[in-house]
């Protein structure tokens, strides 16, 4: 079971992200503030979860939450302040939007970039450490996806239904195949030498 806070009186929003790795589309964010006693056996970093579970679970921790936030920083902003930067930027998108605001923010990782004077603190694979944190890497997970299957019907070519955006074999023989498309991220290495079979 995951530890459901790391301070005893604090509100807290756990924070995450998803898609920092793919090639296209934009990286989404998450920041939930859950309920003191809010205990889930199946909680778990969305990493681990199947596509099933992790929608099963955004609707609980949805309903559930005090409050919770998606934001995204799409891919032409990605090219132009980078990927790191737009991690970062996604989480802060979120944690405006929260009606809730936190006294300590959780983020999933070793590093972040101050938000307002709100204490936060970094935890590297919080995501499977602490509730917040892991109810965030399901809603950032899961938005992303739903938001990739929809612009996947007017781009089927590059198959992001199911993956995604991120750099599988056939996405990058799709690239190859068709060029890029204006959701592609143009400063990420897109074109890698494919291996012959031989």
């Amino acid at each position: 079971m995951l530890a459901s806070s790391f301070s005893t009186d604090k509100i807290e929003a756990g924070c995450d992200e998803a898609g920092r790795g793919c090639l296209a589309g934009p990286v989404f964010a998450a920041a939930v503030i859950l309920p003191k006693n809010f205990e889930n056996e199946i909680l778990n970093d969305s990493k681990q979860l199947s596509e099933k579970k992790r929608n099963y679970l955004r609707e609980i921790i949805e309903d559930e939450a005090l409050a919770w936030a998606v934001a995204q920083v799409d891919q032409k902003e990605i090219d132009e302040i980078n990927i790191l930067n737009a991690s970062y930027l996604a989480i802060h998108r979120a944690l405006d939007q929260l009606k809730t605001k936190p006294k300590l923010i959780l983020v999933d990782g070793n590093r972040f970039k101050p938000y307002k004077k709100i204490k936060h603190e970094c935890i590297i694979k919080g995501d499977g450490k602490y509730a917040s944190i892991a109810a965030a890497s399901i809603l950032a997970k899961t938005h992303r996806d739903e938001f990739m299957a929809k612009i996947s019907l007017a781009h089927p070519q590059y198959q992001w239904n199911k993956n995604k955006g991120y750099p599988t074999k056939s996405h990058r023989a799709a690239i190859v195949d068709h060029g890029v498309c204006d959701y592609h991220r143009k400063s990420f290495r897109l074109y890698e030498q494919l291996k012959l079979d031989i």
